[in-house]
């Protein structure tokens, strides 16, 4: 796999975790869904696409890092939060109201460091587009 791919692999799953980030925050005073349910926050976790092992190993005899794949989206722990508001519509017999416990401060944190990871995976990109080139500029002058 070469340097692109492997950075490719990073903007798609950085953009997801973006997609998920973003979903969080527009259902985070959410009280229901479509199917009636109270919305969890997600989060999304990823990893190598490739056995960082089997990399090392004979397993690989070329050695080539394989780029970062979706690993799973998962619920939050401690996802729901349940506020005393005996006026709202939504309120259980008690007057406790569930909805989603997102942390707009820690989802913003998020936002920027997922923001900073895609930035950093288009400037490899370019990077590597830049090296290919010079690589064909040497080649054609020998």
């Amino acid at each position: 796999m070469d340097a692109e791919k492997i950075s490719l692999s990073g903007l798609d799953v950085e953009w997801r975790r973006l997609e998920i980030i973003a979903q969080n925050l527009a259902n985070m005073n959410s009280t229901r869904t479509e199917s009636g349910d109270v919305y969890h926050p997600l989060r999304l976790l990823s990893g190598p696409s490739g056995s960082f092992d089997a990399m090392l190993g004979a397993g690989n005899a070329k050695n080539e890092p394989t780029g970062v794949h979706v690993v799973a989206i998962e619920e939050t722990p401690n996802g729901l939060r349940r506020t005393y508001d005996p006026g709202h519509p939504q309120a259980d017999p008690e007057g406790f109201v569930t909805t989603p416990n997102v942390d707009h401060a820690q989802e913003m944190a998020l936002m920027v460091k997922t923001a900073r990871v895609y930035e950093a995976n288009l400037a490899a990109i370019r990077i590597a587009q830049g090296m290919y080139a010079k690589a064909l500029e040497v080649g054609q002058r020998s």
